[in-house]
C-alpha cells in the first residue's frame, strides 16, 4: 500500500552538558529540510508523506540528535495509515 501517512514523533532526548530543547531543535531542522509536510506541536511533530521516507526521516532525525551531542533518547511514534491518503489537513482544518 503506497498511500499518504501522518506519522507523529517525540524525540525526548538527554545530556548532562547540552539542554534537551537544543537537540530537539536539530530532530525538527532534518524534518525541515526533508521536503515533508509537517507540523510542530508542544510535544511531537507530525509529518505527512510516504510511510516509507518519513521512517527514513526520522532514522535522520535521530543520528542528527546524536551528533548534537544527545548521551540517550527516547522516541515516540504514532502512525495513522488507511486503505486511502492522510493528510494533516484533515485533522486541522476546522481549527485553522
Amino acid at each position: 500500500m503506497n498511500k499518504i501517512v501522518n506519522i507523529a514523533l517525540q524525540v525526548l532526548p538527554t545530556s548532562k552538558t547540552i539542554h534537551p530543547y537544543k537537540l530537539v531543535d536539530e530532530t525538527i531542522e532534518v524534518i525541515a529540510n526533508s521536503g515533508l509536510r509537517y507540523k510542530v506541536t508542544p510535544f511531537e511533530t507530525v509529518m505527512e508523506g510516504s510511510y516509507d521516507k518519513i521512517m527514513e526521516v526520522i532514522k535522520q532525525a535521530q543520528d542528527a540528535c546524536y551528533k548534537a551531542g544527545a548521551e540517550s533518547m527516547m522516541t515516540y511514534i504514532k502512525i495513522q495509515r488507511s486503505t486511502e491518503d492522510v493528510s494533516i489537513g484533515d485533522k486541522m482544518e476546522k481549527y485553522a
